[in-house]
């Protein structure tokens, strides 16, 4: 049974790390800078268009379509495709082997979420690389498992940390720094430190919770960031836009919210954590004692590499599974 996130605490005093100590060798850094264009004969001012638009790494530059590319204000079709040719020598985006991609999967790292039985249902923490979608109501332990993992990203790996940086975009106004003192204090962390380690920006539209996440390329591809928090990822849509006439229009939207998270997951090795809101399920039926799916429809259902379902379970505990059947916690 998984009691609340406010599970046993880890053994023995953690330490903070240094941000001067992070280095490569805690997962490796997956990308190449944007500036290595420049070796290979492109000029700089494009280089720094680039830059200006949001794309500082070569891995990044190869996720966006050439239509994308040509939209940049000062490149032409002609520079695009000189500027992809130079970007594929440097960055392999063909077809590699079994044995290569089993290679790139060890650069993936666990962050453990502060409790034991969590840690166990996802395998050991919540992944890099990936992206897990907590859904579930209000008041159910989904953002205070963001509060926890905000400190937990900090530990040294070999504490079941991802030694770096997080960055936290809050849609509904439920970031609170005073709850990162306890959690850090409990871990045995500085939490003047561990506060200055996450950059928190607060979205009021979904148009500025995009360019938010356009934004975090720079960011990211100048320090050692390993989670990027979005609480929650459907609030915004749904209050920008209204009715059944405007869905398609809103689906399309958070389809490119998704995609922007799932490149910056791969593209930066971080952990994608995004909290989800419930909605009322008519088809669930009056035998179903809690008929309430999530929230975004087949889009976000698809997006996310791990569905966690939150609920409140009797006084301060919360329970946690694994959607879609899969593994779920024990009964009492």
């Amino acid at each position: 049974m998984l009691s609340s996130l406010k599970a046993e605490e880890q053994s023995g005093q953690l330490q903070m790390v240094a941000r001067e100590d992070v280095d490569d060798d805690d997962g490796g850094d997956l990308f190449e800078t944007i500036d290595r264009l420049i070796s290979q004969g492109i000029n700089a001012g494009d280089v720094k268009k680039l830059q200006d638009a949001g794309i500082y790494t070569c891995n990044g530059l190869m996720m966006h379509t050439r239509k994308h590319l040509t939209g940049i204000k000062g490149l032409s079709e002609a520079k695009v495709d000189k500027i992809c040719e130079a970007a594929e020598k440097i960055v392999n985006f063909g077809y590699i082997t079994g044995s290569t991609a089993l290679l790139r999967r060890k650069s993936v790292v666990r962050i453990t979420t502060g409790s034991q039985a969590l840690d166990e249902l996802l395998g050991g923490g919540i992944e890099t690389l990936a992206i897990t979608e907590a859904f579930g109501e209000f008041r159910s332990g989904k953002t205070q498992l963001a509060h926890t993992l905000c400190v937990s990203t900090q530990l040294p790996t070999h504490m079941r940390g991802g030694n770096g940086k997080v960055a936290y975009v809050d849609t509904e106004g439920t970031f609170r720094p005073d709850r990162i003192v306890p959690i850090a204090e409990r871990f045995g962390m500085d939490p003047g430190a561990v506060l200055d380690n996450i950059i928190y920006a607060r979205a009021y539209t979904y148009e500025h919770q995009y360019n938010l996440l356009l934004g975090l390329a720079a960011k990211m591809s100048e320090e050692p960031f390993r989670l990027l928090i979005v609480d929650s990822v459907i609030a915004l849509f749904r209050v920008d836009f209204t009715g059944r006439g405007e869905l398609a229009e809103r689906q399309q939207k958070l389809a490119q919210m998704l995609s922007r998270l799932i490149k910056i997951a791969e593209e930066f090795n971080v952990a994608v954590y995004m909290t989800n809101q419930v909605v009322a399920d008519p088809g669930g039926g009056v035998f179903i004692s809690d008929p309430k799916k999530p929230a975004g429809g087949h889009v976000l259902a698809h997006a996310a590499t791990i569905r966690l379902m939150f609920r409140k379970g009797k006084g301060e505990q919360r329970v946690c599974k694994i959607t879609q059947g899969g593994i779920a916690d024990a009964k009492d």
